[in-house]
């Protein structure tokens, strides 16, 4: 399959993962390092997030009617897909596993999620990057999202590139260089700090490492693959973050 982009760090392919992955060879990857759909239907006109940036007068089309960016398969069928998902990582004999994965209610779909990531690989732990006050909500307002690691089954432990004694299982505000992100109405809908992922990155891959990532979005993965000295393959169905993704790494080997 020809790549949407490839520079010498990082190739971009636009279409289904679930075509895609099967393609690779098992051992291809040290990582898959991921952000998935969570199932909760952000920014579909109807969610926290939409009725913020409708509030700020950021959901207007050209006619005035309000914008729509909702994430492709982020409804029922997201469990599914992270199944799927794991089950194929584990093909490719990924040795670590770290998906972002929400936090808090109204579904315990981190519970679930764990349950399934450990069907696959071995559950390592589960992160908790703590983004600062104050998230969106009114009863308990969202203020942390949750990052589940796993191993390849058979391996005595998680693959660890750190010498620092000093990693939590929480991420403070600040820790590592990471800040909040708060998307605008030109961005993914749920972009994550570039530093989030360069610091799982560095902490379980060696330089030079592969990782992938089959739900790329704007493609944070790979450019937090430049800064740390790997390479990447990154896999994005929708065309629009494709482009939006190609043009930051274009920016980034600049």
């Amino acid at each position: 399959m020809k790549p949407y982009f490839q520079n010498e760090r990082v190739t971009l392919y636009h279409g289904d993962c679930f075509d895609i992955m099967p393609t690779f060879a098992p051992g291809a990857f040290a990582a898959a390092i991921t952000d998935p759909p969570y199932g909760h239907n952000n920014n579909n006109n109807n969610d926290l997030i939409a009725r913020r940036e409708l509030a700020l007068g950021e959901r207007k089309r050209a006619d005035g009617a309000p914008s729509t960016r909702p994430i492709a398969n982020d409804g029922a069928e997201a469990t599914d897909n992270f199944e799927r998902f794991c089950k194929e990582a584990a093909r490719l004999r990924c040795c670590c596993c770290c998906c972002c994965c929400g936090g808090g209610g109204p579904d315990p779909q981190f519970a679930r999620w764990s349950l399934i990531l450990d069907r696959y690989f071995t559950f390592a732990q589960q992160v908790v990057w703590d983004k600062g006050p104050i998230g969106m909500g009114w009863h308990y307002r969202r203020s942390y999202e949750t990052i589940l690691v796993g191993y390849r089954k058979g391996l005595s432990k998680a693959p660890w590139y750190s010498t620092s004694r000093t990693i939590e299982n929480i991420i403070r505000p600040g820790d590592y260089g990471i800040k909040k992100i708060i998307p605008r109405k030109n961005d993914h809908p749920t972009p994550k700090p570039v530093e989030l992922f360069a610091h799982f990155i560095r902490l379980h891959t060696p330089d030079g490492a592969t990782i992938l990532d089959p739900f790329a979005g704007a493609g944070t993965t790979g450019v937090a693959a430049m800064r740390t000295g790997r390479k990447a393959v990154l896999i994005e169905l929708e065309e629009k973050w494709c482009e939006m993704a190609a043009k930051r790494m274009e920016k980034e080997q600049a």
